[in-house]
């Protein structure tokens, strides 16, 4: 690879998606109610409540109770008659809050239909406040718009749409004198599955009222971050806004499929079709303006993008795309509670048993994670099957894909080592797999 090649790979491939704060509330207790078995009246016990409900119980009794992190019950306040208050223990500590209902359960401005979300929320938060609470309190203030994942993503988006209004493109930094035309009309949101705010780049946490979302662009952010974003809302984005940078497991669940992502497919398929003998495949860059281009036009089209000699001649432009896909996954598609079981079946001596402890993490990924990992080793392999003419072994492959498809440098913030990751160990786990795809991914 040259150095134009590489600079403009690793210009194409930046990563703009911080995973510290998702990865802290995967560590964070899960709420478990804590049921009554007494023979209480249940006459008296209010209908929203199930078994975690225990009447009238006193503070001593309820420390009994509640033995580990997350446990939760439900009891009568001793003050207040006919008030009630949730008890829960976190951080070895006992908490007590004054808990409401309205038709939902609420006890601060959070609402929840389900009692279990409201611990699990709360749980999150207190936890993020312990690990992170000089993090959060940082995260709005050091980010930078010019850098964010909306002007990122979004950029030839709002300059095509812009000039197509005669308004100003918003391809300078905001010092130059930019006049905005129209603020973002921003409401509290419930976001389903997982989702990352697109002006400072980190996990919006929590169960429900996550951050806010523009109602005439789709812009995320948390409600912080929200009041530093200018006046610069596009509302034809909505129509433009498509798959890169969501999570695998969102956006299945969106579609309601377990299938790989379209692009995916349609991407593997082209360069199956006509880029396997192709010299130096997935080692050689596109046009950095042209897989660029070719994003937005999946952005814009969908399913219906074409992808045939006619419209893309270089193959290199498509497979650029399909590594900028993977590289724009806020999770990675070797996922972070998988990354330090690969890198240990890596330093595993014996072939045999280090392909045995790979297939073993692999099974771990999620379902999306999983399916679409399969689907791109098969097709990897195939390529490496033509490595006499398009000069490009597993070894080389893995070589070529393992800052994509491993965490990045991101790491970084949440490794207490301050190591990063180990590209040998990952380029040797992936070429296992590339060389042994049937091995690695059989049910057996």
């Amino acid at each position: 690879m040259s150095n134009n090649e590489e600079e403009n790979d690793s210009l194409t491939l930046s990563p703009v998606w911080k995973s510290y704060l998702y990865q802290l509330q995967q560590e964070a207790p899960t709420a478990i109610a804590i049921p009554c078995y007494s023979n209480q009246d249940d006459a008296n016990k209010p209908h929203y409540f199930d078994n975690e409900y225990h009447g009238s119980i006193a503070n001593q009794e309820t420390q009994k109770l509640l033995q580990k992190d997350g446990h939760f019950l439900v009891r009568e306040s001793g003050r207040n008659r006919g008030h009630h208050t949730l008890s829960l223990k976190f951080n070895g500590e006992l908490k007590h809050y004054r808990l409401y209902f309205d038709g939902q359960f609420f006890v601060g401005e959070k609402k929840f239909d389900l009692l279990l979300d409201l611990v699990n929320d709360g749980l999150i938060t207190m936890h993020l406040e312990i690990k992170a609470g000089d993090y959060i309190h940082l995260m709005c203030r050091a980010a930078n718009y010019e850098q964010s994942p909306y002007f990122t993503l979004n950029e030839r988006k709002r300059r095509t749409l812009s000039l197509g209004r005669n308004r100003p493109a918003l391809v300078q930094p905001i010092s130059d004198d930019i006049h905005y035309d129209k603020a973002h009309v921003f409401r509290i949101q419930n976001f389903k599955g997982l989702h990352w705010c697109d002006f400072c780049g980190n996990f919006m946490w929590g169960i429900v009222a996550q951050g806010v979302r523009c109602e005439d662009c789709g812009l995320s952010a948390h409600r912080k971050c929200s009041e530093k974003i200018p006046a610069d809302c596009c509302p034809d984005l909505k129509l433009l806004r498509g798959v890169f940078g969501v999570d695998l497991t969102t956006l299945n669940k969106a579609h309601g499929s377990t299938r790989i992502p379209f692009l995916v497919d349609m991407c593997v398929k082209e360069i199956e079709r006509r880029g396997l003998c192709s010299e130096g495949i997935y080692r050689v860059s596109g046009l950095r303006d042209d897989v660029e281009a070719l994003r937005v036009t999946f952005d814009r089209d969908g399913d219906k993008t074409d992808l045939g000699p006619s419209s893309w001649e270089d193959i290199n432009v498509i497979a650029g795309v399909l590594k900028l896909y993977f590289r724009l996954l806020p999770i990675p598609l070797i996922a972070f509670q998988v990354y330090p079981l690969m890198m240990t079946a890596a330093k595993e001596p014996d072939e045999n048993r280090r392909s045995q402890r790979i297939k073993d993490a692999v099974q771990l990924l999620p379902p999306a994670h999983y399916n679409s990992l399969k689907y791109l080793i098969f097709h990897l392999h195939r390529v490496a099957e033509n490595k006499e003419k398009n000069k490009m072994s597993s070894l080389n492959l893995s070589t070529v894909w393992c800052p994509t498809l491993f965490p990045g440098p991101d790491l970084q913030e949440i490794n207490s080592t301050g190591s990063i990751p180990d590209f040998h160990l990952e380029a040797t786990c992936l070429d296992v797999m590339i060389r042994q795809p049937l091995l690695i991914f059989s049910s057996v």
